[in-house]
């Protein structure tokens, strides 16, 4: 019996966090990052406001884990995408899936990338290091690119960095109504934009 009680106990704490972080994502996605409150989490989660601080230290804390969430989704995205065929191909799949993820979490996508943040990974250091999931795959195209001769031998993480600057300031963009275009014709300007981008790196 005591096995039992202390197992469920176990079972209860472990799943807080996760109860709570789901709670954090569902106001995120419906009302952005400004409505992410320790107060509305733990409402949403079924938990008391000081409940929470037993598994975040503060809100900084509990957004980055929400971040963190939102840099695995988006790895594994990427990584689904096939090393075959040429490259520039494979780089434009992966912008694609950038934006895909981009528009379908725009709440996200925010916190993640444009939204000053503690904990947040810094260029170049961060990326350097391999300390970046989502920039990581980025890095391992740009450098099939340059070693099969595609690609002008140069700076890699430099690449990644602007092919990332390209993707989500064109994004921050479109989400923020300063382009007066359909999302088809977006879709279509963001791929072409990525093939001009790429053609002035080829060798």
């Amino acid at each position: 019996m005591y096995t039992l009680v202390v197992y469920s106990v176990y079972m209860v704490a472990s799943l807080t966090p996760k109860k709570i972080v789901k709670a954090g994502r569902r106001l995120l996605d419906a009302e952005g990052a400004d409505a992410v409150t320790m107060r509305r989490v733990a409402k949403g989660a079924g938990i008391t406001p000081m409940a929470i601080y037993r598994h975040f230290s503060d809100r900084d804390a509990l957004l980055h884990a929400l971040a963190d969430e939102g840099f695995v989704e988006l790895a594994a995205r990427l990584r689904r995408i096939s090393t075959s065929g040429p490259v520039e191909d494979r780089l434009l799949r992966l912008g694609l899936v950038f934006l895909d993820h981009a528009l379908e979490n725009p709440g996200l996508f925010e916190l993640m990338f444009l939204q000053p943040r503690t904990g947040a990974r810094r260029f170049p250091k961060d990326f350097e290091a391999g300390e970046s999931p989502t920039a990581n795959v980025v890095a391992e195209a740009v450098r099939a690119g340059m070693q099969s001769g595609v690609f002008r031998k140069d700076d890699v993480w430099e690449i990644v960095f602007e092919f990332g600057a390209l993707s989500h300031g064109m994004i921050m963009l479109f989400l923020g109504g300063r382009m007066g275009i359909a999302e088809a014709h977006f879709r279509k300007f963001y791929s072409q934009s990525f093939e001009r981008y790429l053609r002035g790196i080829r060798k």
